[in-house]
């Protein structure tokens, strides 16, 4: 099951909020579903839940083994250091519920990144996280000097939500290629024609020359 997760929701319970995945369970009257993969609380898209254990223990598979190919798309409001690249560094915890990236490879993060200009004197981001890290894209992001917008806890400029969404999703699964796109809907700077031009623009983010990786 693929749902469409809206941003400022958590995806388990919080102490004053329910949270999204028993939402779901209630509103579909299913006793269980398995959660495969996370979502910060800010970050809309596409978030994969399994219907059984079995289909559960496919999809942890398929993370594990980097074989599920992701892509997010991101606002800033500052240019960044590079306009593309990739971004790896060790992650570590800093102070008030942030991370940092530092020179080490312990807990290792790796993300490739587009940027594109936008009229509104913004910047938009496609970016493919090839790891699977606690906060990777928002820090990555900042130590590009392009915090995303509305992004309070990484020093993002305010904005009427955070500029962070699950754009994209390939794998296979059951010997069928499954390929899920879905843009941003909420937000109005995701909704600003000239963002929404730009992504049809970009096509299958899949298909894009991504940097190779040596393994």
């Amino acid at each position: 099951m693929v749902i469409n997760k809206p941003c400022n929701f958590s995806v388990q319970n919080e102490v004053e909020h329910p949270g999204l995945l028993p939402l779901v369970c209630q509103k579909l009257n299913i006793d269980k579903l398995w959660l495969v993969h996370r979502l910060d609380k800010i970050t809309s898209g596409l978030w994969i839940l399994a219907k059984n254990e079995a289909a559960a223990g496919t999809f942890g598979k398929l993370f594990e083994n980097r074989l599920m190919e992701k892509f997010y798309v991101a606002i800033a409001a500052k240019k960044p250091k590079k306009k593309q690249g990739t971004v790896s560094g060790g992650m570590k915890k800093a102070r008030d519920g942030q991370w940092m990236l530092d020179h080490s490879t312990a807990n290792l993060a790796t993300t490739q990144f587009y940027s594109f200009s936008l009229a509104s004197h913004r910047r938009l981001f496609l970016l493919k996280p090839l790891t699977g890290k606690t906060h990777q894209i928002r820090v990555m992001m900042k130590s590009l000097g392009s915090p995303i917008l509305g992004d309070k806890l990484y020093k993002g400029e305010d904005a009427d939500r955070a500029y962070l969404h699950a754009y994209a999703l390939r794998f296979q699964y059951q010997d069928q290629a499954i390929t899920l796109t879905l843009p941003p809907s909420v937000g109005e700077n995701f909704i600003d024609n000239d963002c929404q031009q730009q992504l049809r623009d970009l096509g299958a983010p899949w298909l894009l020359q991504w940097p190779k990786v040596k393994s």
